[in-house]
């Protein structure tokens, strides 16, 4: 029958914790708690009196954590311990007279000076290793703020220039410029559309809180109807409705980039917010019916969102569902328009 020893025990400690280390070889069946602050401990393992059976009971000075964190190797049991409340102990246990089989770690062992000095350390390190998060966090807000306030920046400036160039052209030229201005905005127009694309990307990659989907929808909406329609199409270059199509885009995007600029600094115009939100509202349907005309225009027949109406009064198409989607047919097949409006 296997005899019930002690092992011998080594121990220091901290502001914070107790740190055990128990001398036992490939220590199995391992048993550690703590109740009414009392560390129990048993175990079997190859100790100073050769394979047995181990255990030893420490009552603590001052209260402890019930939680213990312990760790084998194959010569030692390490064992911490955590202190109720910080403090330095003047020894270990509640009865003054250390157990036989208990003594000092020298290798971990510090006067009281030296663990606060140990604390003071650790505590800089914590703060400055929580400095540089917070540092390399601000880092990375800020460069996100710019990359947005840049974005949205060269978008506004670019339907900025959309717009003020096409109301300009109008007041000179009259209806004259309503059949040129493919010809004189369209370059722009690609550029702001293309950049466009960066949107779904900043929804995808959670550069900005945003659906990704609606981002898509949205964009390819207006590059249907861009470059898909009138980039194949060079008999619409010419058409009226190219103007109203692009005005109307642009009405909208010198409110909406601004809005976002102003929140990329952490600032809000309320003029601006209630033109961001209510610009959109007659601009809408005037972007319905100007798509409208503009895939009439392209099939030869009157359109409506309900599908394209010939002069005789019979429809040359099926109803389209509701969604936001012109579609036609014609002996070209079947041309599909999303909405451009957002």
């Amino acid at each position: 029958m296997q005899q019930t020893l002690t092992p011998h025990v080594y121990w220091a400690q901290r502001h914070e914790d107790i740190y055990l280390r128990v001398e036992l070889i490939d220590a199995q069946n391992l048993d550690i708690s703590v109740h009414d602050n009392v560390l129990q401990f048993r175990a079997q393992g190859h100790g100073a009196r050769g394979h047995n059976d181990y255990e030893f009971s420490l009552p603590f000075l001052n209260a402890v954590k019930t939680e213990v964190s312990h760790r084998s190797t194959q010569r030692q049991v390490n064992i911490t311990v955590r202190k109720q409340l910080s403090g330095w102990w003047d020894r270990l246990t509640l009865q003054e007279k250390k157990p036989l089989f208990l003594a000092p770690d020298f290798d971990r062992w510090m006067d009281e000076s030296d663990a606060e000095m140990e604390l003071r350390e650790k505590e800089k390190k914590k703060n400055r290793l929580n400095m540089e998060s917070r540092l390399s966090e601000d880092s990375y807000i800020t460069l996100k703020k710019a990359f947005l306030f840049t974005y949205n920046l060269v978008q506004f400036l670019g339907f900025s220039w959309i717009f003020v160039n096409m109301t300009i052209r109008l007041f000179i030229l009259g209806q004259d410029s309503l059949y040129d201005t493919f010809y004189t905005i369209s370059d722009v127009m690609f550029f702001c559309q293309i950049l466009a694309s960066v949107e779904v990307l900043n929804a995808m990659f959670g550069v900005v809180k945003a659906a990704v989907v609606p981002a898509f929808i949205q964009v390819i909406g207006r590059n249907f109807i861009l470059f898909i329609i009138l980039g194949s199409l060079q008999e619409m270059h010419n058409k009226p409705v190219v103007f109203f199509v692009f005005y109307l885009w642009s009405a909208i995007e010198i409110f909406r980039y601004p809005f976002y600029m102003l929140g990329c600094i952490d600032t809000e115009w309320k003029t601006i917010t209630w033109l961001r939100y209510t610009v959109w509202i007659p601009l809408y349907p005037l972007g319905v019916l100007a798509e409208g005309e503009f895939t009439g225009t392209l099939s030869g027949y009157p359109c409506t969102l309900w599908g394209c109406v010939s002069l005789q009064g019979h429809r040359r198409d099926s109803p389209v569902p509701s969604g936001g989607a012109l579609v036609y047919r014609d002996t070209a097949g079947i041309v599909l328009s999303p909405l451009g409006v957002r």
